[in-house]
């Protein structure tokens, strides 16, 4: 058995070992970045603290330093889907940005805040300002009797808001061409999700209206049965004029530009450039200039920043150099003429926000890391580095996931001790475990806790056809996977098969319940406000994901059968394994109801659980008070589970 320990450690039971990485730290470090942006020399991103309630702050970079913008109590944050994404731009040294306390849209210049636009009802998302600052682009969500989403421009001069775009159920990338004559954007409809199919539409812009709307790229499909759409992500233009996007066309979501009345692929490579539209103003590729456009792909077996050089592709593939960096994750990547910035992390690294200057002609020698998400006071030596694994799983299909050994350089395990094994099951489901360093993973490894991060099928990043593994199998080959997962490691040595736990949140909590509740192979789990009856979830939730199940499970209400079969609150009778629940009581997403009932049906069998409900806290925690709670919570948890059963 491989362990990433110490041989000179003190021997010590695996989960108990004591660990300078606290749960105080890890919410008081755990800040996040997003949404870069260029303006000229200006560079901004966002930041989200948890030690601010979740607060969303615009920052400046300048000179080596970041400097926030933004006062208290405002904080850049969309609601638009519920989760959000584009909720500022910045444009001629001026920034606007979506207010999370009241949705409205206000102008930040030269530290004086003033609102811009505002509708009763309404929320504002995917901000992009026309060449000329005249008119800003957004998304509109309007709730009232029912939910409406349009394409809006609204005049910066007077806060008019006229609408472009109203004909399909959501909208989204909304971006000009460079002489402010043409505007594309993205539509579907329900029962579609955006990585399902979509639309990309091109039209003439004239400011409060569009003419000439026509789709020039994807398919949406109507018919559950037929997996034959399109997707389109991310279309922008070209500095000198020409449209650009990813599609997964050809199963990977790659780069094509519209010529002569067609798309036309600029790379062979069989890998995702993109993950999928969860949230508005994803950004995995941007332009230098005319000739010259940066992006991430796996090279050698790592996933490195390159730059594509875009002379001749109408006659030939685009041409690639790398940049060297030290890091293997990108994302939000932004550029122009005077520099590359972007958000970076790999297994060694915590997510950073990095930038090169540029001149005119040449590619940048190196990166410099302007600021880190996660900066505490920890020596790598304590730090787990993912290893990327593969298993077969009942079906005999390839599934992917990520194991961290446990790892502490004070301790090793007990003779011929192996160690408890955490499964991990992310959200989405449509979503990818990423390998880059994470502060809340290494609380677990440096207390002796093994974890693995399970990319089941239907997870994204592997392209269309692993995505579609799940249509119709959700609840099913999700769980599968992450309990063939968790038998795998223990026979090769590297867990103990009584000590399997699993965890996850949201979706991710659906996949732990349905483990625990219809499989014998883990011996306890936590969820974190996670789904366990989807009757519910197909009736009460938000537009956006209103039709998800459609595909994942079957249309309802025809399909009731099948989503009572899949519910773990169906089926409390057969759940005999203790769970921790932890749950917002503002949560909207997927409803407090759940798991209260699922708990206290646990607790009228004299199953040992607890639950841990947070006022304040939505569908996913911000708090740096519940992070520390939750943490403690179900680390204390799990030792009382071995207690009990050792």
């Amino acid at each position: 058995m491989t362990q990433a320990t110490s041989p000179d450690g003190t021997a010590a039971p695996c989960g108990a070992w004591s660990s300078p990485i606290s749960s105080a730290m890890l919410a008081a470090g755990g800040n996040s970045l997003d949404t870069i942006q260029l303006d000229g020399d200006r560079l901004y991103c966002i930041e989200r603290r948890p030690a601010e309630q979740g607060r969303c702050v615009i920052l400046q970079a300048t000179e080596g330093k970041t400097d926030d913008l933004l006062p208290a109590p405002f904080s850049a944050r969309s609601r638009v889907h519920e989760y959000g994404g584009g909720a500022f731009c910045a444009h001629n040294g001026i920034i606007h940005f979506v207010n999370d306390s009241d949705q409205a849209i206000y102008r930040l210049h030269e530290g004086e805040v003033e609102k811009l636009a505002w509708e009763a009802g309404s929320r504002f998302a995917d901000l992009h300002a026309s060449a000329d600052g005249r008119w800003l682009l957004a998304v509109a969500e309007h709730h009232g009797a029912s939910v409406e989403n349009r394409l809006v421009a609204i005049d910066t001069a007077s806060g008019a808001i006229h609408t472009l775009f109203a004909d399909s159920d959501f909208c989204a990338s909304a971006r000009l061409s460079p002489d402010g004559g043409q505007l594309c954007w993205l539509s579907w409809n329900h029962p579609n999700m955006p990585w399902d199919g979509n639309q990309l539409w091109l039209a003439d812009f004239h400011g409060d209206r569009v003419e000439n709307a026509r789709v020039i790229a994807g398919r949406q499909t109507a018919c559950l049965d037929d997996n034959d759409g399109i997707s389109i992500s991310q279309p922008r233009w070209s500095p000198d004029g020409r449209l650009f996007y990813l599609s997964d066309e050809d199963d990977w979501w790659q780069l094509y530009v519209w010529q002569d009345g067609a798309g036309l692929r600029l790379l062979d490579a069989e890998q995702d450039l993109c993950p999928p539209q969860w949230v508005f103003a994803q950004s995995n590729y941007a332009f230098i200039d005319g000739k010259r456009l940066v992006t991430s792909l796996e090279l050698d077996g790592e996933r490195q920043l390159v730059c594509l050089d875009l002379t001749g592709v109408e006659q030939q593939p685009a041409r690639l150099t790398p940049l060297p960096t030290a890091w293997q994750s990108f994302d939000s990547l932004a550029a122009n003429a005077r520099g590359i910035a972007c958000i970076a992390a790999s297994p060694r690294d915590f997510p950073a926000l990095i930038h090169a200057p540029l001149d005119n002609a040449s590619l940048p020698a190196a990166f410099t890391c302007l600021r880190r998400a996660c900066d505490v006071d920890i020596g790598r030596q304590y730090f787990s580095t993912a290893q990327a694994v593969q298993f077969e799983n009942r079906h005999g299909e390839i599934v992917h996931a990520n194991y961290y050994p446990p790892h502490n350089p004070d301790y090793r395990p007990m003779k011929h001790e192996r160690p408890p094994l955490i499964v991990i099951c992310h959200g989405g489901p449509t979503a990818c475990a990423g390998a880059e360093l994470d502060l809340r993973k290494q609380y677990w490894t440096s207390r002796g806790f093994a974890l693995l991060d399970v990319n089941y099928s239907g997870s994204s990043g592997f392209g269309r056809r692993y995505r579609l593994r799940l249509n119709g199998q959700w609840g099913l080959r999700d769980v599968e996977d992450c309990c063939d997962g968790a038998r795998h490691m223990a026979e090769q040595g590297k867990a103990d098969s009584r000590r399997l736990l699993i965890r996850g949140s949201s979706a991710g909590g659906l996949t732990v319940l349905a483990a625990l509740t219809f499989h014998d192979v883990f011996a306890a789990g936590a969820s974190y406000y996670g789904i366990s009856e989807l009757e519910s979830l197909a009736t009460d939730t938000h537009k956006f994901e209103a039709h998800y199940l459609d595909r994942l499970i079957g249309p309802w209400p025809e399909a009731k059968a099948v989503y009572r079969q899949r519910s773990p609150l169906h089926h409390a009778g057969r759940l005999n394994r203790p769970v921790i629940f932890f749950h917002g009581k503002e949560d909207r997403v997927v409803p407090i109801e759940q798991a209260e009932r699922l708990h206290r049906a646990l607790k009228e069998k004299g199953i040992f659980t607890e639950a841990k409900y947070y006022a304040g806290e939505q569908h996913g925690f911000r708090r740096a008070e519940t992070i520390v709670d939750t943490l403690e919570s179900e680390r204390a948890f799990y030792l009382e589970v071995f207690r009990r059963n050792p």
